[in-house]
């Protein structure tokens, strides 16, 4: 049976500022030289953004507000307005609450109501799993147009009072990789010309019987004084599987659509850092297609990062132009994708 098509309108962020730089995060924990030149070397992050003011340890803004921003920027670039909305799914690993969900917080600062919304609780592959969700729900035809949103704010798990010359590396790295930040992208049922087609999105879990490579916490009433950290990455299993897993998933991908390598225009690799893009770009061998890449300026802001990636895309796509999105979430292994065409 064939699918009907989806269609993506248009793609908007929303970053927290000032931009943080690495002199920056050195000067506020007291590190050398020597420390922001390793940032420099091998994380390869120049900035980030971060809801939390370094100075004050103020809180400046939430996911929600985030969010409702991005929205409102997809939005406009859509010439659509928030009435225009069927549906709105998310997703984020770090919500501002359990309870309510912040996508009901975003629906409701946007101005939208009698709706239905859907919060997915998921990491780095979770923007595609939200769009995967939304072109599901699209091609039901009980609905038209979709705003997909995702995003995270890291801010939440900084220790403003921590020694970061006496971390081990899966704790110090969380404090450079990540910042804050949060993306949308407006979804569509109907055709038209000149808009871009998804033409095929994978999303699956791997990682039965793996242990997680990485780790956010929760601490309730119960548990809040536990002396275990409230994140923690296994670097060095992330070093050697997002690699491979980056490479079977374009395979995929071109495989069920028949394309071939050089039929490729965009490359959306996996922003976890800047080294590690640079040695995924290598190993993929896709040298005709042009990368799109925002992870030295904005840190990983997990959910937020597809997005980022699809604004800056949508500004450069032409007339039969094909990109390929990839994400690899750690956490439980999961491979993501996506592959889109502009008509």
């Amino acid at each position: 049976m064939r699918i009907p098509e989806t269609y993506l309108l248009s793609a908007g962020a929303a970053l927290p500022g000032p931009a943080v730089d690495n002199a920056a995060l050195a000067r506020r924990f007291g590190m050398d030289t020597l420390w922001e030149q390793w940032v420099d070397v091998f994380v390869g992050t120049r900035q980030r953004h971060l809801c939390v003011d370094l100075a004050s340890g103020e809180l400046r803004s939430n996911l929600a507000d985030l969010a409702t921003a991005a929205a409102q920027q997809a939005l406009k670039s859509a010439d659509l307005t928030p009435d225009d909305i069927d549906v709105i799914v998310m997703s984020t690993a770090t919500p501002d609450q359990l309870m309510p969900a912040t996508v009901n917080v975003v629906a409701d600062q946007l101005g939208v109501n009698d709706l239905p919304t859907y919060q997915l609780q998921t990491g780095c592959a979770g923007a595609v799993q939200a769009l995967d969700v939304a072109q599901a729900l699209l091609t039901t035809g009980r609905h038209r147009t979709a705003l997909v949103l995702g995003g995270d704010v890291c801010a939440k798990y900084f220790d403003l009072s921590l020694d970061l010359a006496a971390l081990p590396p899966a704790q110090l790295i969380n404090v450079v990789l990540f910042g804050d930040g949060a993306g949308a992208a407006v979804l569509s049922s109907e055709p038209g010309p000149g808009r871009v087609v998804i033409r095929r999105l994978l999303n699956r879990l791997t990682g039965r019987g793996r242990a997680p490579g990485h780790v956010l916490d929760w601490f309730g009433l119960a548990d809040r004084d536990s002396l275990r950290p409230a994140a923690a990455e296994d670097y060095k299993a992330i070093e050697e599987s997002v690699p491979r897993m980056a490479g079977e998933i374009l395979r995929e991908l071109l495989d069920d659509l028949g394309w071939q390598d050089d039929d490729v225009d965009y490359l959306l690799p996996p922003q976890l850092s800047v080294r590690m893009t640079s040695r995924i770009v290598d190993q993929l061998g896709l040298p005709g297609a042009l990368e799109v890449s925002c992870i030295s300026e904005t840190g990983n802001n997990g959910n937020a990062l597809p997005f980022l990636q699809l604004e800056r895309l949508l500004r450069r796509m032409a007339g039969g132009d094909r990109a390929v999105g990839l994400a690899v979430e750690s956490s439980k292994w999961l491979k993501a994708g996506y592959a889109l065409e502009k008509l």
